[in-house]
């Protein structure tokens, strides 16, 4: 099968598909686009084609004329660097590069890492490329089925669907084979707002009747301190995604708008397979429960405190920002996922989906995380990057969140550093959002006290120009 082809299928060909500025198409209108685009690519050999697009109605046009062609669609994200982008081409074997204009550029393939039959042999539709926040990213590939199978998932738990306008803010580089089909599949009209600003988004929102946001909490942060104050009185589903979302960013959002901020957690490998649709006022810093196709499980690891066994203490102290000692909450493990659009195999090393779930089709995705009583899943870090601190878990993830709240800083990573008394001890590295007034580290200290148990707190702050985060925005550990 063919996802576009299903696109096709299910089309409303009158409804109005995409909104950019004064651009305006109906379905019938981008399809006929994409198929005319999906003509000319049929005739070059290449089974792989680089898009090489900014955010916009060109994007999803060519990026459907690339599936739709029968080729596998391979983003290159603006935001990578030269030897990245190489690295991806390289990979992947890309054979030609799309740009926003439609000009297809050839492009020399080497030695293939991988078996180009293997590959055919999943009906690859399209590969990207993982956030890489623990070093080397991995390329994984999605069959068209894999696909619709995710993005059916998906929409269980969204219900988007023809009266929906989303008001569309995120990189589509990064999020399209989901997010952006599930729009189009379910026929919603998807507004696309390529300035950053909070006024514009705003006014996109208001004028277009925007009744669903997919952000990251750097957008909604922005929202909410817009200075006009005015209302989104058609807003019924805001999802932050792509980052921890801060509890102070949470409450300013709600309070500005009314509708709570659902915190989702996307992952490349699986899809969508948490939202916090049910809690999302009451615990805004929980990913929720599994979607309905999915099952989650919180595993003993060695890099947790415990197993994932029940608790009958509360989650407030994590919502308050209060302090809990290490044994008030539920215990800690590694979380794995199971459910359906799994990534068919990751392209080099070559796994497929079999050899990378355990024997039951598990997923294990390597973050840290607590399962409350009420089922809501927490997020605590990465299983890899948690300090052990004289015995205690402190995770980076979570200083981090706390550090962000402060105006003064722009980006903040934190880790570990050896110590010969306590095991390691937690290092703030801080780019000032003014730096020729960077934050005291006393006035660092005292604002971690009070949300921080104090060997959370770092042990020292170091102001530094940048730090390295992946294509994606997340910090590069």
């Amino acid at each position: 099968m063919n996802i576009v082809e299903e696109l096709h299928r299910r089309a409303d060909r009158r409804a109005l598909a995409l909104i950019a500025g004064d651009q305006h198409l109906t379905y019938g209108q981008l399809l006929d686009l994409a198929d005319t685009a999906a003509a000319k690519l049929s005739a070059t050999p290449a089974s792989r084609i680089g898009l090489d697009c900014p955010n916009g109605i060109a994007h999803v046009i060519h990026a459907l004329a690339i599936v739709r062609a029968g080729k596998v669609l391979v983003p290159l994200a603006s935001e990578l660097t030269a030897r990245e982008r190489d690295r991806v081409i390289t990979e992947t074997g890309v054979g030609a590069i799309l740009d926003g204009a439609g000009e297809l550029r050839p492009v020399p393939v080497a030695d293939l890492p991988f078996d180009e039959a293997r590959l055919a042999a999943l009906d690859p539709a399209f590969i990207r490329f993982s956030s890489g926040t623990t070093g080397r990213s991995k390329g994984i590939v999605l069959g068209h089925q894999s696909l619709l199978a995710r993005v059916t998932a998906a929409h269980r738990g969204l219900r988007i669907g023809p009266t929906d306008r989303v008001v569309w803010i995120l990189p589509m580089a990064h999020h399209f084979a989901v997010s952006i089909m599930l729009y189009l599949l379910h026929g919603a009209t998807t507004v696309i707002e390529t300035s950053p600003l909070a006024e514009d988004v705003l006014n996109a929102g208001i004028a277009h009747r925007g009744t669903v946001l997919y952000g990251a909490p750097f957008h909604h942060a922005l929202l909410a301190a817009e200075a006009s104050g005015r209302p989104w009185p058609t807003l019924r589903l805001a999802v932050s995604t792509a980052a921890t979302l801060p509890l102070a960013t949470a409450t300013a959002f709600a309070q500005r708008f009314t509708t709570p901020l659902s915190q989702g957690m996307g992952i490349i490998e699986v899809g969508l397979p948490l939202l916090n649709l049910d809690a999302a006022r009451e615990k805004p810093t929980s990913v929720g429960r599994p979607l309905p196709d999915y099952a989650a499980e919180v595993r003993p690891s060695a890099s947790s405190s415990s197993s994932s066994s029940s608790s009958s203490s509360s989650s407030k102290g994590e919502e308050d920002g209060e302090d809990e000692e290490e044994g008030d909450q539920e215990p800690a493990g590694e979380l794995w996922l199971r459910g359906p659009g799994l990534l068919d195999a990751y392209l080099t090393p070559w796994r497929t989906r079999a050899e990378i779930t355990d024997p039951d089709g598990w997923f294990r995705t390597g973050d840290l995380a607590r399962m409350d009583p009420d089922g809501d899943i927490h997020l605590l870090g990465r299983s890899h990057s948690v300090i052990n601190v004289a015995g205690l878990k402190c995770f980076p993830e979570e200083v981090e969140a706390i550090l962000r709240e402060l105006p003064a800083i722009r980006h903040v990573r934190v880790f570990g550093k050896a110590n010969a008394r306590v095991g390691a001890v937690p290092i703030a590295e801080i780019v000032p959002t003014d730096p020729t007034a960077p934050p005291s580290p006393s006035a660092l200290i005292a604002h971690c006290r009070r949300s921080l148990a104090s060997y959370k707190i770092p042990l020292e702050f170091r102001i530094v120009q940048s730090i390295p985060l992946t294509p994606s925005g997340k910090v590069r550990r």
